[in-house]
């Protein structure tokens, strides 16, 4: 079993990373230190990383959709990339192993890993959580002061240290350039559809927001057999992919007078079977009025919208809203962490379910490993959601195209050798 794939094994390792030195900065391009790894914690070699909607929000809207994390830090959390070296009492990876880093862990080991009811291991939660493993402590260095890693993971640095846990060993073909979209995005609005919302055949179903998650989404209810699949976002030039992954039809709110939860009830005569709450926000495109103004202030994504929509004093749930009564499903897989939403409890009442779901329900380590799978057998697309292709030296550039509305996804390669010559999108 080798040790290491460079001769590092047990030593530091000087690399490059995008450094957050703190809340509403760009990201620095920084030499740091990458200590080694201890006791049941693995290093990866990152190949490939992309930038999340996550990482976009925590360094420009701090302390406002997600819960306050120590700065400096190093963000990233959807990668892939190659084991460098093992840690103390490692048995299940080696150097040279393809692998995905996971923010979320399977351990295989407490009653919920062992439960089929959740997915959701709480192995070093509490450290991760906060940028730091099992001891309390980050492995990325600079300038003599400690990095903290976002979720445990990350991924901005050409080298990270991550628990055991955390890592799922994949397919030593697969294209880590594709495959670390897995990390994520695409699993989450995946698993939103088939694992927690579990669509049916020839149902009807409406996914809100067509980012990378919205767009997964649609491409699993698509998978599920869906026989109506209405992508709901207010960028029109987000259509033309959902239509390539699967929507039947997209709607944007702008172009009507109604609320969006009453044009859908409308179009499906009576509400939609599922529904999929894909963009983060609790108060959902909830008043037209108030998008035509964020038109009209040019903000092409409703993603980005977030805080003006806290101003708006009604509450209504949009998506559950446009579900039918009797036996609606409605599945929360936009990520927030600080936002509250209200419920109108009849709606409850009359048969609809409300859920949320967590990396897309599943169990991450043995998820993310069939997922590569179905990816290499042609079953599930990836490449179609990169739309840029940069090098870390432009990460920056990533985060406004994100920010604009202009991307799905960016993929960052780490490495120079591997970086386009010019920017690529489609």
């Amino acid at each position: 079993m080798e040790t290491s794939i460079a001769g590092t094994e047990g030593q530091v390792i000087r690399c490059k990373a995008a450094v957050a030195w703190e809340a509403g900065k760009p990201l620095s391009i920084e030499e740091v230190e990458v200590a080694p790894p201890k006791a049941h914690e693995v290093r990866i070699k990152v190949v490939a990383t992309g930038v999340c909607h996550t990482d976009w929000e925590y360094l420009y809207e701090n302390k406002k959709g997600m819960r306050f994390r120590p700065f400096p830090l190093v963000l990233g959390h959807e990668a892939a990339g190659v084991v460098e070296s093992v840690g103390p009492q490692v048995t299940k990876f080696a150097a040279g192993d393809q692998v995905i880093p996971l923010f979320l862990p399977q351990c295989q080991e407490c009653d919920r890993c062992l439960s089929p009811k959740t997915n959701l291991c709480k192995r070093n939660w509490a450290k991760t959580q906060v940028g730091v493993l099992a001891d309390g402590t980050s492995r990325i260095s600079c300038k003599r002061q400690q990095i903290y890693q976002f979720l445990g993971v990350s991924s901005f640095s050409q080298y990270t240290v991550v628990p055991d846990t955390s890592l799922a060993k994949i397919n030593s073909n697969a294209p880590l350039d594709k495959v670390f979209l897995l990390g994520c995005g695409v699993s989450t609005g995946y698993g939103a559809a088939l694992k927690t919302g579990k669509v049916e055949k020839d149902s009807v179903c409406a996914v809100f927001g067509l980012g990378a998650v919205g767009l997964a989404a649609v491409m699993g209810c698509k998978a599920a057999g869906a026989k109506t699949i209405i992508g709901v976002d207010v960028n029109p030039n987000k259509f033309e992919k959902a239509r390539m992954l699967g929507a039947t039809e997209c709607v944007n709110p702008s172009d009507y007078s109604k609320s969006i939860q009453e044009v859908l009830v409308e179009k499906t005569n009576g509400g939609v079977d599922y529904a999929l709450e894909c963009v983060g926000s609790p108060v959902v495109m909830v008043n037209v009025s108030v998008l035509l103004y964020f038109t009209s202030m040019k903000i092409q994504s409703y993603m980005y919208s977030r805080n003006y929509l806290q101003c708006v004093h009604t509450q209504k749930s949009a998506a559950l809203e446009s579900t039918t009564d009797a036996w609606g499903v409605c599945v929360i897989a936009g990520w927030t962490e600080t936002e509250s939403m209200s419920v109108v409890v009849e709606k409850l009442l009359m048969g609809r379910t409300l859920t949320g779901t967590y990396f897309g329900g599943w169990k991450s380590v043995d998820g993310v490993f069939k997922l590569v799978e179905d990816y290499m057998e042609k079953k599930l697309k990836l490449d179609e959601f990169i739309t840029h292709d940069l090098p870390l030296n432009q990460i920056n550039q990533a985060f406004e195209t994100l920010k604009s509305g202009t991307s799905i996804r960016t993929l960052i390669r780490l490495w120079e050798e591997e970086a386009p010559t010019e920017e690529v999108t489609s």
